[in-house]
């Protein structure tokens, strides 16, 4: 039979300091702490790969710009997608690409990459002209 680990508390958090080796902190359910060497607390999703059944971490940020509610939050969302067969750490990665798409293709910012090298070879007043 699985141990049931204790939920942390944000008291607990504070108090963990670093020790010579890397320490592992869990709340259950897959998501643990890791307390570096540095003293930097990171928070990690712990899960199987819907797929390929390997353990895999994924982080899910630093822990005092993420709470101990948020991370929950965010181990539950990726339990979720193990459940539905999909891979959290893909999904989280593809959609970071496709918002980034988004910003960097909009039509203005191809508009002012072409016209940097455009007005090289051109007059100010063409040049601004043809901006306007």
């Amino acid at each position: 039979m699985a141990r049931s680990a204790k939920q942390l508390t944000d008291t607990a958090l504070k108090k963990v300091k670093a020790e010579d080796k890397d320490l592992i902190l869990s709340d259950g359910n897959g998501l643990q702490v890791k307390v570096r060497k540095s003293g930097s607390k990171l928070w990690n999703f712990n899960y199987y790969h819907p797929i390929t059944k390997k353990r895999i971490n994924m982080g899910l940020g630093k822990y005092p710009d993420i709470s101990i509610v948020n991370a929950r939050k965010l181990a539950q969302e990726a339990r979720e997608l193990v459940a539905l067969g999909t891979d959290p750490k893909e999904h989280r990665d593809e959609t970071l690409a496709f918002k980034r798409a988004q910003e960097e293709l909009t039509l203005n910012k191809v508009a002012l990459e072409w016209f940097e090298v455009k007005k090289q070879s051109l007059t100010k007043d063409y040049g601004e002209d043809i901006w306007r």
